[in-house]
């Protein structure tokens, strides 16, 4: 995929965009920047905002053109050089040390009664909690944390230990206000993890098991490799799933008809997959331009630095009908949610057996009744990541 026009035109600049503005609720400003064009410059977050959904998906496929390696990176500050900041082949050999443990043999046989338990275990907390409850705090953080802990070997962590090294090593990642209190508690977490990863790898050299840090201690990875692969994990592995839990539960809450159609019907995929189009908990991620190219129709100068918008381009209305809304019968087109090409979301199908197979039939099943809180209506947030960060519920 290298082929250029001849004259490309110059990219628009959108200087009254700003960071509060995004976090508070990007769609509008992707709204009034797609009118003009797929891509803008925006000096706020100092990077070519890609909002287009051609656009983002050539990014994807492109290596050569566009690399994942980037300058300056926030992710490798926060987290490591992980394989998310790699091309191949460099990737791919990583990648592949992952080997089978977060594929649908491995979450059949060895993960999917984890995830039973955590149900139990983070349904019997909300209940406790009782109606007017923070869904994603009483339930879908510590499930989601809970689950990822055990996939991921740390029997020296608590699930509260592993949504703190989320959230801080993410806020870091995503600190494009280069807030100094950010970078240091993203510090803090990383030294945390690099003591536990240390503590369990000799363990689990001498009583291996399934989990993926006994798969990455004996895969021979580098260290250093290993521990930025943990953190990159250990953020997408939570954010993921929590926020899918909690967006499919309150756009389905909030549509009366849809919700019968999924519980008459079982139609917990399409409500999943329709979430993470909707409000893609992943919502952008960096690339750099190898060199002067197009991209459409629009010149990309050599070192620009991208921000592939996929939250923008899931919403992109010419790809996908009435895009603003949720809508759980609109025609099938692919989403970027997960990214594409060598960069595939390698816990997609842990997201979706954890998410789609326990926790939203079960929470539908287990309490009935229920229903939004109409005094406490939920709050988003994010643009780099987004989600619900807080959804009052009652149930009869």
């Amino acid at each position: 995929m290298t082929v250029d026009t001849t004259h490309p035109r110059s990219i628009p600049s959108a200087d009254w965009v700003t960071i509060p503005d995004l976090y508070a609720d990007p769609y509008p400003i992707y709204r009034r920047l797609r009118a003009e064009a797929p891509i803008h410059w925006v000096p706020a977050v100092n990077r070519y905002l890609v909002i287009g959904y051609e656009a983002c998906h050539t990014i994807e496929l492109d290596q050569e053109r566009f690399t994942a390696d980037e300058t300056n990176s926030l992710m490798k500050r926060s987290m490591g050089h992980s394989m998310l900041r790699k091309d191949d082949p460099e990737h791919d050999v990583e990648r592949k040390a992952y080997g089978g443990v977060l594929r649908p043999k491995a979450i059949k046989h060895e993960w999917s009664r984890v995830f039973e338990q955590s149900f139990a275990t983070y349904l019997e907390r909300l209940r406790e909690a009782g109606p007017g409850a923070d869904l994603v705090t009483e339930f879908a953080a510590p499930f989601a944390a809970e689950n990822l802990r055990v996939i991921m070997g740390f029997e020296n962590a608590t699930q509260e230990d592993v949504q703190r090294w989320s959230q801080t090593m993410i806020d870091g990642t995503g600190n494009y206000a280069d807030d100094p209190d950010v970078w240091a508690a993203a510090e803090r977490s990383s030294h945390e993890v690099d003591v536990a990863i240390d503590e369990m790898l000799p363990i689990l050299r001498d009583r291996p098991n399934g989990s993926l840090l006994s798969a990455l201690g004996a895969s021979g990875m580098p260290l250093e490799s290993l521990r930025a692969n943990f953190k990159m994990t250990i953020g997408g592995g939570l954010n993921e799933p929590r926020d899918a839990i909690a967006t499919t539960a309150w756009a389905l809450l909030g549509q009366p008809a849809q919700l019968a159609s999924v519980v008459a019907d079982g139609r917990w995929s399409d409500a999943f997959e329709e979430s993470i189009r909707w409000v893609a908990p992943i919502s952008m991620y960096p690339r750099e331009a190898t060199r002067d190219t197009e991209l459409s129709g629009l010149h990309i100068p050599k070192g620009a630095r991208l921000g592939v918008a996929v939250g923008a381009a899931n919403r992109d209305p010419e790809i996908f009908v009435d895009a603003e809304s949720y809508d759980i019968d609109r025609p099938r087109k692919p989403h970027l949610a997960f990214g594409g090409g060598n960069h595939f979301c390698a816990g997609a199908w842990v997201a979706r057996a954890s998410v789609v197979n326990v926790a939203l039939p079960g929470l539908f099943t287990e309490l009935s009744g229920l229903r939004l809180d109409p005094a406490r209506p939920a709050v988003c947030g994010g643009w780099v990541f987004r989600g619900v960060t807080s959804l009052p519920v009652l149930w009869d």
